[in-house]
């Protein structure tokens, strides 16, 4: 992970999958799972799934694998946001928002990672790429902090 969450690290996990579909419903169930146990906000876990599941199915669709036929999913909580990261082997381009029209049948996924994320990005290395998100992670009992598109930040 980065070095973007300052602070106490509440909870983490990494999990190495099978380059495969059926991956992504188990990145899913684990990080829900995760950040549930960390006392993150309901709808918080829900951004922070669909997330990873439109990075993951990225991954798995258009790039590379690491080595071992794997892709890497990994998250940590801080005290009000959660990262979440999805390595694989690399890809012909780099991942980009398309724009999608109204009409297309997928090309979303960036748009919603950018939507739901306070930022995102992508790290290139000999290794490969991850492609790595930050989103709003608000414990339950707190108040969610304004969605970035309402702070004018889209």
């Amino acid at each position: 992970m980065r070095d973007s969450l300052r602070g106490e690290v509440s909870a983490a996990g990494t999990v190495l999958l099978p380059w495969a579909p059926a991956s992504v419903a188990v990145a899913r169930k684990r990080l829900a799972a995760d950040l549930s146990a960390a006392g993150i906000f309901d709808a918080a876990v829900g951004d922070a799934v669909l997330v990873v599941s439109e990075l993951l199915s990225n991954a798995i669709r258009h790039a590379r694998p690491l080595p071992g036929a794997n892709v890497q999913v990994a998250w940590a909580v801080d005290q009000d946001a959660v990262e979440v990261a999805v390595s694989d082997g690399g890809g012909p381009t780099a991942p980009t928002r398309a724009h999608a029209t109204v009409s297309a049948l997928g090309g979303r996924g960036l748009d919603i990672v950018e939507y739901l994320a306070r930022r995102w990005g992508v790290r290139s290395d000999d290794s490969g790429q991850t492609v790595w998100a930050v989103l709003a992670a608000p414990a339950a009992g707190r108040p969610s902090p304004e969605p970035a598109s309402a702070a004018g930040r889209h």
